[in-house]
């Protein structure tokens, strides 16, 4: 379980970074971005998140877990709010799938924390 949850949040991420690493400059107008580098480093960053949940997955440890845990739970804390907030600027789609991602998310954490074996001393 703890592993599915490392791999089901790489899946997330890695597509994610991915997408927007090679965002194409012809959505930059209509995704209200001005500066194309700032997705750049944005894509990377999940990108590379993504990658990291994929070579954690091998040997979790406490750090690792609390790291897969407090990254999602950091990413639920940044969309949940504003997701709540928006009201109607957003589209009611895209509003839907961010707040069904932050479910994803918060629940992948919780997986974690409670997959995580307990040793005894």
């Amino acid at each position: 379980m703890l592993r599915a949850a490392f791999w089901l949040t790489a899946l997330l991420f890695i597509p994610a970074g991915l997408f927007l690493y090679f965002f194409p400059p012809a959505l930059v107008a209509m995704a209200g971005f001005s500066p194309l580098w700032l997705v750049r480093v944005m894509g990377g960053l999940l990108l590379a998140w993504g990658a990291y949940q994929v070579a954690a997955s091998q040997r979790p440890d406490g750090a690792k877990v609390g790291g897969l845990a407090g990254g999602n739970l950091l990413t639920v804390a940044t969309l949940l709010p504003a997701m709540l907030k928006t009201g109607e600027t957003i589209p009611p789609a895209l509003r839907t799938l961010l707040l069904l991602l932050c479910a994803f998310l918060g629940v992948l954490a919780v997986v974690a924390l409670v997959s995580y074996p307990e040793r005894h001393l």
